[in-house]
């Protein structure tokens, strides 16, 4: 479906990422990665695989530059990837955010967090969340799954798009991808623990990064707790008997017990958990909805249809991750996570 901005030619537009609500400034910076072990399964000749990430951490004090969110050339890219309309093509990379790219890491040994963002999406997506979990203290790496999104620039100047877009989207496919994801996640962690000492390791992603995110639970006894966000999931990944706690979080339309294909695939997965599981979902949610992509869309007038607001989407999807982490890797009490099974209705 096209995005249709309703703004006036001359109106401007400011887009900002919400604030953190935690106690620390927040840096980030982006790290280029290649994992010479393993061929890029999207090219047709045989090359390493090469990742981007961007790592957002708790600073010890705020800085004076702002890390980008895009280039203008990778907006114009996600957008019409997006099918967007009506908006400056370089809208995205104006984006406000609220971490530092010339700040040191605070602290190299507080818990990790991989986050996988949707097809065909950039690690941006996930900022709000990023910053969010840094600002109380969390090590967030966003991985850009190169050829699986619609724009990854590289730091010599070269620019990946979304060769895996050309292949036929089947079971197949789909199981290919989220168990590739998985093995780039293991490939990260065993480099950002060359220079880090995490006292945990968790996962979560959005939409087929959710899929990943319980695919590399199953593989990598490192990481010890994940999150599924909106993300149909390929339990025939999955090893039986799995105990590592795992959230669910989705939209109520897509993903209550019984509607339809999707849900089904949690069902399945849900009985494959053996752990410590919670399966919440929201009524009202579009799929954009707990991204930056349904947040910044509203700031820029456009009309996806979703009944409920964008921003109280990504606030609680903000909340419940943070309580779902901060009990798992923290040990900290999560009130909000009390039942197994809850619908929210935007309250």
């Amino acid at each position: 479906m096209t995005a249709v901005a309703t703004l006036g030619p001359v109106t401007p537009i400011a887009l900002r990422l919400p604030e953190p609500t935690g106690p620390h400034p927040v840096g980030a910076r982006a790290l280029h990665l290649v994992d010479h072990a393993r061929s890029d399964p999207w090219l047709p000749v045989e090359q390493p695989r090469e990742l981007m990430l961007t790592l957002w951490f708790p600073a010890a004090a705020p800085g004076t530059r702002r890390n980008g969110y895009l280039t203008p050339l990778e907006s114009e890219l996600v957008l019409r990837a997006g099918h967007v309309v009506g908006l400056p093509p370089d809208v995205l990379s104006t984006t406000r955010t609220h971490a530092y790219d010339d700040v040191p890491v605070a602290d190299r040994t507080g818990p990790l967090v991989l986050l996988s963002p949707g097809f065909g999406k950039p690690r941006a997506i996930l900022s709000g969340l990023a910053e969010e979990l840094a600002s109380h203290g969390y090590l967030v790496a966003g991985i850009d799954h190169t050829h699986e999104s619609a724009a990854t620039t590289f730091p010599d100047g070269r620019l990946a798009t979304c060769l895996a877009g050309n292949s036929r989207r089947n079971g197949a496919f789909w199981e290919k991808l989220v168990a590739g994801r998985a093995a780039d996640a293991s490939f990260v962690l065993d480099e950002l623990t060359r220079d880090l000492e995490p006292s945990g390791i968790a996962m979560a992603g959005h939409s087929v990064g959710g899929a990943s995110a319980l695919t590399a639970v199953s593989a990598d006894p490192r990481i010890q707790a994940g999150v599924n966000i909106d993300g149909t999931v390929y339990p025939a990944l999955l090893e039986p008997g799995l105990a590592t706690p795992f959230l669910f979080m989705g939209r109520a339309a897509q993903y209550t017990r019984g509607s339809g294909p999707a849900a089904d695939t949690w069902e399945t997965a849900w009985a494959l958990l053996t752990g410590w599981k919670r399966w919440y979902t929201v009524r009202g949610a579009l799929h954009g909805s707990f991204t930056d992509i349904g947040l910044l869309g509203e700031q820029a007038g456009l009309d996806a249809g979703a009944a409920l607001p964008a921003d109280r989407v990504s606030r609680l999807t903000r909340d419940h991750v943070r309580a779902f982490l901060d009990l798992h890797l923290l040990g900290k009490p999560a009130p909000l996570l009390e039942s197994e099974e809850l619908v929210h209705a935007g309250a």
